[in-house]
């Protein structure tokens, strides 16, 4: 039982490391880089603290060497699901029952181990089994990470700190506890942050979760769960379970106990999961809280007062970092007519420089696309755009997949704004272009704001501020992040809350006290401190 109010460490976000020639940070991570890629691992079932060795495998490989093997992941079933459910509900009631502190010193412990000993192993970890580079791994393997755990725990603080108003002989507090039941932490693979604050932020409330990694992201997911371990995680309070959806998803939702549903991924897969819940409702014990991020069709709107290179760089970074898997990426994008030939020329000439290929080789700027089905959905979007007569590819088009899932930076020009590429999601280096004419501004705004079903991310580019404030009102609902002079991608917790309306999920903003909110349920307790001795009240005299 808590004797004081504690004030936690005051939080920060992670300062990053540039990996610069010379720095002794870049010789550190080439050294894990080497580390790891000359062994394999062997990636099993975690329930209740105990290693399960199921037999159906998996291999894990490089996205950029698909032939260059780095382990192999035992997969979950139902049996093990079962397991995990019965793990959650043995260590529950311990866990919910620990003062908040301690939960807290856990997650504190865990980014002090990622931004310390083990952050060039979490760098190389990401790195090598998602093909990331340097920069993309460091600004959220372990800076975002960190920056989740450190931030959450001060989340949780002022929650506990919000109390309700206790007028003359009463005392009115309110406690906030974990659900009952056991959550469901459902993860993606293009960032390990997301992978370890989905089940963490749960757990950090009170609740015990499963967690089902993605199998094409696993190895970097293992290492974060091992991290936990190693920072006092109780057993049985985060259970490891990679595997196929339906095997660990299905299992999941039927039971009665499921109290929570925290994902990250494709709008398809989110929908049938609230269709699945919702077909079960009844015999749930409580209303399971959903929360959900998904896709993104994020936009880049330029006025004709923006300026040209200030756009060009913003979309370059924004479309083609990280191969354009992140569901904040830039991936469709609005010019006008007066500014196009000048910003064509910049995107085309700095386009024609990006390096593609193994990320241990520090100056290249983008890897590979994380698998196969990932390489062949995008390039079926190239495809149809390279026969259709309503659009042009005027940079990049190609792909090879022999040594690892390579696409190069396209840019598609589209005649049709409506074009498939300007509407559904792609997931991929592909950003589609509209040029509109300078004096159909309003007609643009109204395209941008109902091409798409999603509502993510957006960016608009102006210099003049009376169009800045117009644009950004008419487009208000078209993001749930949205930027002004700055690519549409790079949210940082504490700064930018993440998270968007429409298809793109239920905007609970990541990295915020709203999101913490879901996994609590709140006790409000009145104490009457002179209990009346008589039921007559004075009007009755």
């Amino acid at each position: 039982m808590s004797t004081a109010y504690f004030e936690v460490p005051k939080p920060y976000n992670e300062p990053y490391l540039s990996y610069a020639p010379g720095t002794p940070e870049r010789d550190k991570l080439k050294q894990a880089l080497a580390e790891l890629r000359s062994k394999e691992v062997e990636i099993p079932v975690i329930i209740g603290g105990k290693r399960i060795y199921t037999g159906r495998t998996q291999d894990v490989v490089m996205p950029h060497n698909h032939k260059h093997k780095l382990g192999v992941v035992h997969k979950a079933g139902p049996e093990e699901v079962k397991l995990a459910i019965k793990s959650c509900l043995e260590a529950r009631e311990a866990w919910a029952n620990m003062p908040w502190e301690h939960r807290a010193a856990i997650l504190l412990k865990a980014a002090d181990i990622i931004t310390g000993p083990e952050r060039y192993r979490a760098n190389a970890a990401t790195m090598l089994g998602q093909s990331k580079t340097p920069h993309q791994s460091e600004i959220e393997a372990v800076g975002e990470l960190a920056d989740f755990f450190r931030f959450n725990v001060e989340y949780l603080t002022r929650i506990m700190g919000d109390q309700p108003s206790s007028p003359k002989e009463t005392w009115n507090r309110v406690e906030y506890r974990g659900l009952e039941g056991f959550m469901f932490a459902v993860t993606p693979f293009n960032f390990t942050a997301i992978a370890g604050n989905l089940p963490t932020s749960m757990a950090l409330c009170g609740n015990a979760v499963i967690w089902k990694p993605a199998t094409s992201s696993v190895y970097s997911s293992y290492f974060v769960m091992e991290v936990l371990e190693r920072a006092g995680m109780p057993p049985g309070v985060i259970n490891f379970l990679p595997g196929d959806g339906a095997d660990v998803g299905d299992a999941v939702f039927a039971d009665p106990n499921l109290c929570g549903l925290q994902f990250t991924g494709s709008t398809g897969t989110f929908q049938h999961m609230w269709r699945t819940i919702g077909t079960n409702i009844h015999q749930y014990k409580t209303y399971p809280r959903i929360v959900g991020e998904t896709g993104g069709k994020d936009f880049i709107f330029m006025h004709p007062t923006a300026d040209v290179r200030e756009v060009s760089i913003a979309a370059l970074r924004g479309a083609f970092e990280y191969q354009g898997q992140k569901c904040s990426a830039a991936s469709r994008m609005y010019v006008p007519a007066s500014k196009w030939d000048a910003l064509r020329e910049d995107l085309l000439a700095e386009v024609a420089q990006i390096k593609m290929g193994d990320v241990e080789e520090f100056d290249t700027f983008m890897g590979a696309v994380i698998d196969k089905k990932a390489f062949d959905s995008i390039t079926k979007y190239i495809d149809f755009a390279k026969e259709s007569s309503e659009a042009e590819i005027i940079a990049g088009g190609g792909y090879d997949d022999s040594v690892g899932y390579f696409i190069e930076p396209t840019i598609i020009l589209a005649s049709n704004p409506r074009f498939k590429t300007m509407e559904e999601e792609i997931f991929g280096p592909v950003l589609t272009i509209y040029v509109y004419e300078d004096d159909k501004l309003d007609e643009a705004l109204e395209l941008c704001d109902t091409t798409s079903p999603y509502a993510l991310t957006g960016a608009i580019f102006a210099k003049d501020r009376y169009a800045l404030s117009m644009m950004a009102d008419r487009l208000k609902n078209a993001a749930g992040n949205f930027y002004i002079n700055d690519k549409p991608t790079g949210a940082i917790v504490n700064q930018q809350p993440f998270g968007g309306g429409r298809a793109s999920g239920t905007n609970d903003k990541a990295g915020s006290m709203q999101n913490l909110l879901r996994w609590l349920s709140a006790r409000s307790i009145k104490e009457n401190l002179n209990p009346p001795t008589d039921w007559r009240y004075p009007y009755m005299g």
